[in-house]
C-alpha cells in the first residue's frame, strides 16, 4: 500500500488530504472518505486503508482546514465540556456547499494522478458527514456511482439537498446505515429516509442493538458485529457499482 499525506489547494486554503491506494493495478476507482465531528485520527486513517487494500484510491481530506484545526485529541463523553463545544462549533460551522468546494477540489487533484480514475468515484461519511456522502453523488452525478452515509445526521431536513431528496438527483445506488438508538436521527427522520427511497434499489438499514459510532472501534459505543456488517455493505456496494 502507498499512504500519504499532502496539502490540496481549495478556494479558501489547503486541505490535508491522507490517500492512501494500493501499489500495483492502478487507476483505482475512487473514495471519497468524509470525516466525522471529531477530526482526522489514526482510527480514521485505518479505516480508510482498510478500504484501499480492497482496490480503491481513498481520499480523506481535514474539512476543518479552514478554522486552522487537524486533530482533536481526546474528547470527554459530557458535551458541556469546552472540548466537545469546541468539536460542536466546528462541524457547525460547516455547510453541504463548502464541502462540496472542496470535493471539488479533490477530484481535480485525482485527475493529475495517474493511480486514480476519476470517472469512477464512491464516498462515504459518518456521523456530520453521511449528508455530504449523500450530497457528493448529487453534486458530481456524472463520476459518483455509489454513496453510503453511516449513521448520518441532518437526513431529513426541509432543505433542497436534503439527503431523503437525493433519489431524483443521481443515479448513484445509496445506502443508508442506521443505529437502532441513535438521538440524531430518530426513527421519524429514518421513516422520511425510507419514504424518500421508495420505487429505487437504495438501501435504509437499521442495525439492531447499536448506538450512534457503532463502526469507530475506539468509541465505548463499538460493536464490532455491526461493524462487520458495515464493511461487508460498503464493499459489496463499491464492488456492485466501481467495477472499471
Amino acid at each position: 500500500m502507498i499512504d500519504q499525506q499532502i496539502e490540496i489547494a481549495t478556494k479558501d486554503g489547503h486541505t490535508t488530504t491522507f490517500i492512501t491506494h494500493p501499489e500495483r493495478g492502478g487507476p483505482f476507482p475512487v473514495i471519497l472518505f468524509y470525516m466525522d465531528a471529531p477530526a482526522i485520527r489514526e482510527e480514521l486513517r485505518d479505516m480508510a486503508r482498510r478500504l484501499g487494500t480492497s482496490g480503491y484510491y481513498v481520499m480523506l481530506p481535514n474539512l476543518y482546514y479552514r478554522a486552522g484545526v487537524m486533530e482533536l485529541g481526546p474528547l470527554p463523553a459530557d458535551p458541556e465540556t469546552p472540548e466537545r463545544k469546541r468539536m460542536f462549533a466546528l462541524m457547525n460551522s460547516l455547510s453541504i456547499p463548502l464541502v462540496m468546494e472542496d470535493t471539488r477540489s479533490l477530484l481535480a487533484y485525482a485527475e493529475g494522478d495517474k493511480a486514480a480514475n476519476t470517472d469512477i468515484v464512491g464516498a462515504v461519511g459518518y456521523c456530520m458527514s453521511g449528508r455530504y456522502a449523500i450530497n457528493a453523488a448529487t453534486h458530481f452525478p456524472e463520476r459518483v456511482k455509489a454513496a453510503a452515509s453511516i449513521y448520518g445526521v441532518q437526513l431529513a431536513t426541509d432543505q433542497p439537498d436534503s439527503p431523503h431528496l437525493a433519489l431524483q438527483k443521481t443515479k448513484a445506488e445509496l445506502y443508508f446505515a442506521c443505529a437502532e438508538t441513535d438521538v440524531y436521527a430518530p426513527p421519524e427522520i429514518i421513516e422520511k429516509v425510507r419514504e424518500g427511497m421508495k420505487g429505487s434499489t437504495n438501501e435504509v438499514e437499521i442495525y439492531p442493538g447499536t448506538h450512534h459510532g457503532f463502526a469507530f472501534p475506539k468509541r465505548p459505543v463499538y460493536n464490532r458485529d455491526a461493524a462487520e456488517r458495515h464493511w461487508e455493505r460498503l464493499l459489496a456496494l463499491y464492488r456492485r457499482n466501481l467495477s472499471v
